[in-house]
């Protein structure tokens, strides 16, 4: 058993060893809320999307077909290459074709933002040779696990160029698509494929 005046003389050395709050010390640091921002720092501008007219109904001669990587779903996908725009505010806005094997067809108008992450937005379906316009949604994130997975091989191969993260020119986007893939040496400055 410890004798009291000893255990007594072990927490008074036990407190004075610990070492002072910061307000007791003379080099107390006091970090800042936030980190100083330096000068040349200067404030991106804000996103905003541009109007959106919805197309004409897509023409058999304008759709061109797309391999999807992965394994094969239920449909054949095609792009209304006619009416593919590229909006000032950098938004890819097409009509899609999904086909089933025994010919029915959905159709939707959307828009993919080659962002780092790929958005993509559903503007309308189609139906009875007609869009119909979807209430205002919000832009959501491409999945990557998508079981059909054309939204993400669209922004990934066909649509946005890779690490730059702002939409192919038109005609880039219609070759791959015709192509059915990117070539290796497109925006390389040798001659594609």
């Amino acid at each position: 058993m410890i004798e009291p005046s000893r255990l007594l003389v072990a927490l008074v050395l036990g407190t004075l060893a610990a070492p002072l709050p910061a307000a007791f010390r003379d080099d107390a640091f006091v970090p800042d809320q936030t980190a100083p921002t330096p000068s040349s720092v200067r404030e991106g501008e804000h996103w905003s999307e541009g109007g959106t007219t919805l197309p004409p109904w897509p023409q058999d001669a304008d759709l061109i077909f797309f391999p999807v990587d992965g394994p094969k779903g239920l449909f054949r996908y095609a792009i209304d290459g006619r009416n593919l725009a590229i909006g000032e505010d950098e938004v890819v806005r097409y009509t899609l074709v999904a086909e089933s094997a025994s010919g029915a067809r959905n159709v939707s108008f959307e828009g993919i933002r080659c962002t780092p992450n790929g958005q993509y937005r559903l503007y309308a379906y189609g139906t009875a040779g007609r869009f119909t316009p979807v209430a205002e949604t919000d832009w959501l994130a491409i999945a990557k696990n998508d079981p059909d997975g054309y939204r993400d091989d669209l922004w990934r191969t066909y649509l946005c160029v890779p690490l730059k993260f702002v939409p192919r020119t038109r005609p880039e986007i219609l070759r791959a698509l015709e192509r059915g893939r990117v070539s290796r040496l497109e925006g390389t400055g040798f001659m594609a494929d």
